[in-house]
């Protein structure tokens, strides 16, 4: 973790953490690094945003920072992350950028960074950002004269990826009543647009944003809304976005939720019957559900494990070749048709595998069944310390040889704050609240909590 990007991007309170002027720095390094790249200096940028407040004053200020230093900047307005990531993987920019918070709230906002193969950005580049920022190196040139840059509008790339998505799809899907939450953010603008083309029967809620609305009550983050339209409206099936459209939630004819390790099954299924499922393996983080890992073994599938976030995910699956991957919120990677979490695509793959069994998403997931999982989070003050706690690690041992193959535990640093979480999954609430319980004791006993 740096002092400003974590893993992913940089994220804080606007004109908080994340100023106008920290923007402006990070526009004006990018355009300087990547235009370093070409004889002539000029580097090309993609940016999108979301529909926050903020997302235009940071856009302003990128802009600024980047044509400042030379670099021509390709604004695709109120987009997805997904679609940054498919426009530059598909134009040939130098990198893309996105501004958003994702599922924060929206006087929160971010700038998440993508190279040009529409992945997360290295991080030794983030490093030489965060160094720049604080001016810890020289100050870097700005482009004089002709060799200012432009900004150029280029919302035929948010258009050329909605038509992109329309042709995923191999069936209609004709006669299906689908619900479509766009959590008041990106996807307000994308999501109807490809339902109804492929033909959909489509209801949308949580579609007006107004700049302060974004996740508010709504979206992925906030799935009870779209629970409660699904029944109501007696559809066939909801599909539930956050602000940035990079996660996907689903909620089935019943008004169950369906969650990404559902759809990771389910989707992992079909691909393995279908011949598309390359070594019959899905890739998880450590936070997936027990009942995700014995419902793939049972179908004979395969998992790997990654650390927490959808960045580790997604190095992975490029790195080995795997068809699919993702966490239980929601990112889901299909690595033939993106380099990132899409949830709009994630949605289209749902309705395929729908479409193609002919069964009820209820059917789908039911043949998963989740584990029940307690998480608590203890405030410690040193996480290496707590780590390499002998007592700790001995108790964490005994929980796990308790459990068996009938549950595990896990005990994660937190990426961002000075946190513990212990996580217990089991076969019932009262073992895992049990479990959890003992070992926070531990933590407490040895004096590594900060208490209140």
């Amino acid at each position: 973790m740096g002092k400003y990007f974590g893993t992913d991007g940089f994220r804080g309170e606007a004109n908080t953490v994340l100023t106008a002027e920290k923007a402006f720095k990070v526009g004006r390094y990018l355009g300087w690094y990547y235009g370093t790249k070409h004889d002539d200096g000029r580097a090309s940028v993609a940016i999108g945003k979301d529909t926050r407040r903020s997302s235009y004053m940071l856009e302003d200020a990128l802009c600024a920072g980047l044509t400042s230093s030379g670099a021509d900047v390709y604004l695709l307005h109120v987009t997805t992350t997904p679609s940054v990531s498919h426009a530059v993987r598909t134009n040939d920019f130098d990198c893309g950028i996105m501004i958003s918070a994702r599922h924060n709230p929206f006087y929160d906002n971010g700038i998440k960074i993508m190279r040009a193969n529409g992945q997360k950005i290295e991080p030794e580049i983030e490093e030489r950002i965060e160094a720049y920022i604080d001016g810890e190196i020289p100050e870097i040139p700005y482009a004089l004269r002709e060799k200012i840059g432009s900004s150029i509008d280029f919302s035929a790339g948010r258009n050329r990826y909605i038509g992109y998505l329309m042709t995923i799809p191999t069936r209609s899907f004709k006669g299906k009543r689908v619900g479509l939450d766009c959590a008041n953010g990106s996807s307000s603008a994308i999501a109807k647009s490809v339902f109804e083309a492929l033909g959909a029967k489509t209801f949308v809620l949580n579609n007006t944003p107004d700049g302060t609305n974004i996740n508010r009550g709504c979206g992925s983050t906030h799935i009870e809304a779209l629970q409660n339209f699904v029944q109501d409206n007696s559809l066939d099936v909801g599909f539930a976005y956050d602000g940035d459209a990079d996660r996907c939630l689903a909620v089935d004819e019943n008004g169950k939720v369906v969650n990404g390790d559902h759809i990771m099954f389910l989707c992992g299924k079909y691909m393995k019957e279908t011949g598309q499922l390359d070594d019959d393996m899905v890739v998880t983080t450590v936070m997936s559900n027990l009942g995700l890992y014995k419902a793939l073994e049972a179908n004979g599938m395969k998992y790997q494990q990654t650390a927490v976030g959808d960045k580790y995910v997604a190095e992975n699956m490029m790195e080995n070749g795997y068809a699919i991957g993702g966490e239980q919120s929601g990112h889901i990677i299909f690595s033939k048709y993106a380099t990132t979490g899409d949830g709009i695509l994630t949605s289209l793959m749902v309705m395929q595998t729908m479409i193609e069994k002919k069964l009820p998403l209820s059917a789908l997931a039911g043949e998963m069944k989740m584990y029940p999982q307690i998480l608590k989070n203890v405030r410690v003050r040193d996480k290496e310390e707590v780590a390499k706690n002998p007592k700790l690690q001995a108790a964490a041992k005994r929980v796990g040889d308790a459990l068996g193959n009938d549950g595990r535990i896990l005990l994660r640093p937190s990426g961002t704050e000075p946190k513990i979480r212990v996580m217990v999954e089991a076969k019932t609430n009262e073992i895992c609240e049990k479990y959890v319980d003992e070992v926070i004791a531990v933590i407490r006993e040895e004096g590594l909590a900060v208490e209140g």
